[in-house]
């Protein structure tokens, strides 16, 4: 039984599957549709209450799911993300660009989840072969190709790129690892003159790989599948064949014989796969997303990578020509304040607050906030989920890693004597702050000093010499005066964690960690 609450907005054609399945994770809190008979049957049939909008979005569901009208995702998610609310959208995000990257910024301000239904990222075959491709068995990428055909289901509403392609360009995104530098697409229009039918669209990637999508509705027989070709290998996905048979990889290689390429051809060899319903896998990643703070596979930067090559293939389609991408939208949150030089790098996931400004040179991880009125740089590092304070200066030299808490007003410096009128920039002393250290309001830390991991430094505290990990240090000079846990938890004379549990011992005046199972000593690093 989950303990997570999730709200289902849409109940029809494709809806009623998610409602089905979150059921039956445990986590369905409540449903919506704009057709009461419909959301009576679904309410009477999974036992949850049938609420309007408004009720969803201030009830305390902690995520929305949105499977209504394309053309209504935009304003759905931006309201769930205004409440509060972790959002599972189903393809697209939404219609246009410029929403879509209005969707990302909020995401990062708000710090929710928005997850984009791009189900077969979700489908056992196609994590293995992101498997075998990861390991190398494939060898070098070169060309990727898929075919999604049917006959029918014909819409009026968009056209067979829109309808078919988002899975696929979504899969070959995720493959090639990177937005196409150029796409084109061709059409025809045979049942309407203005909605294409048949669509082959065309992508080059700055890595080398080649790609193409062929869709169409006016097929005789239903086939999808997804061909990957490698220099030491090739795949096919094929969702039309039996679970065995679903996966198929050809250790098939080109070999050169007096300076022309010749077939080797091997036996075909199936991928066992564990069967499963993909969109369960989809529905409990989403869940998954949510209880262990993970950013989601197709997070909402992935569903606007897909829309912005569905909408070049829709203008190559228009204008009969090649269309460069780009991509513009940032992966974190700026404050219209805060100063961010060029020649930084910034985290996906990161939030930068009011009046800050990050200077050239700097290197900040992913998923860091930083609060109102911080400096850092030049050439700063700064690594993933640290935590920087109102008023905070890094100055160069200054080096932090994983996991990094500095209090408001914490002060580091950077050179040991400085005068106004007297230059030292090569005097500049590094000070390393290791993954999970705690720095108090207003502590001064002095340049050419190391803090050891998980230390804390007490409010005020000034440090001017090299800190144990697990150290707990205040005062001035500052004193050790006890140990602290990985959790910030200070240790009592039996020097177990009271949060965590974890064990301790003191060996050669540093603290150990005992593992709990086998008695064995891990050693934290030392000075």
């Amino acid at each position: 039984m989950s303990k997570i609450k999730i709200s289902v907005i849409g109940c029809g054609y494709w809806g009623k599957n998610l409602v089905r399945n979150f059921a039956e994770l445990g986590a369905l809190q409540a449903i919506c549709d704009a057709t009461p008979k419909l959301a009576e049957k679904m309410s009477q049939t999974y036992h949850v209450p049938s609420q309007s909008l408004e009720q969803i979005l201030k009830s305390d569901c902690d995520g929305v799911v949105i499977a209504a009208p394309a053309a209504q995702h935009f304003d759905l998610t931006w309201k769930a993300l205004q409440a509060g609310k972790h959002v599972f959208v189903e393809k697209p995000l939404s219609l246009k660009i410029e929403e879509a990257k209005k969707l990302c910024q909020l995401a990062i301000q708000v710090d929710r989840k928005v997850m984009v239904g791009h189900l077969l990222q979700y489908h056992p075959a196609f994590l293995e072969l992101r498997k075998l491709i990861a390991k190398g068995t494939l060898g070098r990428l070169q060309y990727i190709y898929s075919n999604r055909l049917n006959l029918g289901k014909f819409r009026n509403e968009e056209n067979i790129l829109w309808s078919f392609a988002p899975h696929d360009v979504s899969m070959i995104l995720g493959l090639a690892g990177d937005l196409p530098e150029k796409v084109y697409a061709t059409g025809a229009c045979h049942l309407n003159p203005r909605i294409q039918d048949v669509t082959t669209t065309h992508m080059s990637f700055r890595n080398g790989i080649q790609a193409h999508i062929f869709v169409s509705w006016l097929h005789p027989y239903k086939e999808q599948k997804l061909v990957v070709v490698g220099d030491r290998g090739m795949a096919v996905f094929d969702d039309g064949l039996p679970w065995g048979e679903k996966l198929k990889l050809f250790p098939h290689q080109v070999m050169w014989v007096d300076g022309l390429p010749q077939p080797e051809k091997a036996d075909v060899v199936y991928v066992p796969l564990e069967i499963s319903e993909p969109l369960r896998v989809e529905c409990q990643h989403f869940i998954d997303s949510i209880t262990s703070n993970l950013r989601p596979r197709t997070d909402a930067e992935e569903g606007l990578r897909v829309l912005q090559v569905l909408d070049a293939a829709q203008q190559s389609l228009h204008s009969h020509t090649s269309i460069t991408l780009s991509s513009e939208v940032l992966p974190y949150f700026a404050h219209e304040t805060a100063i961010v030089d060029s020649g930084c790098t910034i985290g996906q996931g990161t939030k930068i607050w009011h009046f800050s400004h990050i200077i050239k040179g700097t290197q900040i991880g992913e998923d860091c906030v930083i609060g109102q009125n911080v400096m850092i740089g030049p050439d700063v590092t700064v690594g993933n989920r640290c935590k920087i304070q109102n008023n905070v200066s890094l100055y160069k030299g200054v080096i932090l890693g994983d996991g990094v808490f500095c209090g408001p007003s914490c002060v580091f410096t950077n050179v040991h004597n400085p005068r106004a009128e007297v230059e030292r920039k090569d005097e500049f002393r590094p000070t390393y702050v290791e993954s999970g250290v705690t720095i108090g309001a207003n502590a001064t830390i002095v340049c050419g000093n190391k803090l050891g991991a998980y230390s804390l430094i007490g409010a005020g505290a000034v440090i001017t010499k090299d800190v144990k990990p697990h150290a707990v240090m205040v005062g001035n000079p500052a004193k050790q005066i006890g140990w602290v846990s990985h959790a910030g938890e200070k240790l009592g004379e039996d020097l177990i964690c009271p949060r965590e549990g974890r064990r301790y011992q003191i060996i050669e005046s540093n603290l150990v960690e005992v593992e709990a199972d086998d008695r064995t000593i891990k050693t934290t690093e030392k000075l």
